[in-house]
């Protein structure tokens, strides 16, 4: 039996999601509301004191960080193998899962909430925000996250954040084969299921011209979306008006991030 507490918009549950969805693997679904602050709800800092989505409980073990989660269920359920056989490939591939631990996933979170739901944020009560806030365990992360609610693209954070997800694409572009092939190696495998929810979140926000300027990454981004898997694990959870309302917020702030991305582009 594999329960999983996780949200339809967050990039971490997204991958997990799209490696259940890979396998073949079903499951009991507890949705937490990010922005009513679910995921600081003390029953649910009992099973992830990190205080974030999503955990993954198998048989009774709780199993938290979702890169981790996607190598346990990789583990427990092998077919299909979703980690190349040889040695030096399968570090390969853990090498984009470390960038995204490292680097991508704080990055985005800059990003996102400078851009996409602030509006609805920014909407809530202040007493209600600043206890949400207040909540984040880290004190770096928790300062970070009011700074971009409350100056959005124009937070100190927002640029060099920016930055490091063009630099992610540029990494791809370098890194794909000329023909259709994968970051995991010769099948789609976890550093894929990794890297999506990351730029997708980057096509949501209407930064999409930075996808579409990397014809390999294009071309990637194209094939996953083709999979049955991402139409399970990832569009099946996505409403059109969230979706839409972080495009048109992305779309209202893109004469100020336009020259961010043009200037980021090409480092790699």
């Amino acid at each position: 039996m594999l329960e999983l507490y996780h949200n339809a918009i967050s990039t971490c549950s997204q991958k997990v999601r799209l490696v259940l969805a890979h396998k073949g693997l079903e499951f009991e679904s507890h949705e937490i509301d990010l922005f009513g602050g679910g995921q600081h709800a003390p029953e649910y800092v009992k099973l992830n004191p990190n205080h974030v989505v999503p955990t993954l409980v198998n048989d009774g073990a709780v199993l938290i960080e979702s890169t981790l989660i996607n190598e346990c269920v990789n583990d427990a359920f092998p077919e299909p193998a979703m980690l190349p056989t040889d040695p030096a490939a399968r570090h390969g591939a853990r090498l984009w899962l470390k960038l995204l631990d490292d680097r991508i996933h704080p990055a985005t979170g800059v990003v996102t909430f400078a851009i996409g739901p602030r509006s609805i944020l920014l909407r809530q009560p202040k007493e209600v925000r600043e206890a949400n806030t207040n909540a984040i365990p880290d004190p770096a992360r928790r300062a970070v996250r009011r700074s971009v609610i409350e100056r959005g693209v124009e937070a100190p954070e927002f640029a060099g954040a920016l930055g490091t997800l063009v630099g992610l694409l540029d990494r791809m572009e370098q890194a794909l084969p000329a023909s259709a092939g994968w970051l995991s190696g010769e099948a789609f495998g976890l550093a894929d299921a990794g890297v999506l929810p990351y730029v997708l979140r980057l096509d949501h926000l209407f930064i999409t011209s930075a996808i579409e300027a990397r014809p390999k990454v294009l071309d990637w981004y194209q094939r996953v979306q083709a999979l049955p898997a991402f139409a399970t694990g990832v569009a099946a959870w996505l409403t059109p008006p969230l979706v839409g309302m972080m495009r048109e917020n992305g779309e209202a702030v893109w004469p100020e991030v336009a020259p961010i991305v043009e200037r980021a582009s090409g480092r790699g």
